[in-house]
């Protein structure tokens, strides 16, 4: 089974940067769809960035395009999200979620459903203004 595992969350304050991983274990990256989606409270789960593995293509919701960095390391099997310049309404559970590609494409994961992936554990992330 395919597992993930995202984790690097915590406080910081607005304008302040973090480094979030997703540990991917079950399968080997190859030409995978990776997608970092959130939930704030109360609200849906919403993608925000997408990467395909193969070739280091990126999509960005607009809402965090400019400020957010998605990347991946193969010899790990990890992914990451860099967030620079965080605002208070970046305040959210993130996740992550794998697919492979072309059953998946970047905007396809962006846009996905929260129950169209098995979720692993997500990490929490609190902006202070």
């Amino acid at each position: 089974d395919v597992q993930l595992q995202a984790s690097g969350g915590g406080l910081v304050r607005a304008g302040g940067s973090l480094r979030l991983s997703c540990v991917v274990s079950g399968l080997y990256f190859d030409d995978h769809i990776i997608g970092w989606f959130r939930q704030a409270p109360g609200k849906e789960r919403e993608g925000v960035a997408t990467l395909r593995t193969s070739v280091g293509s990126t999509y960005y919701a607009e809402s965090v395009k400019d400020r957010f960095t998605v990347s991946s390391d193969s010899a790990w099997n990890t992914a990451y999200l860099q967030m620079n310049s965080l605002k208070p309404e970046d305040t959210a559970v993130y996740y992550c979620a794998i697919g492979e590609y072309p059953t998946w494409d970047m905007l396809t994961m962006i846009s996905s459903s929260a129950d169209a992936h098995d979720w692993g554990q997500g990490t929490l992330v609190t902006v202070s203004s």
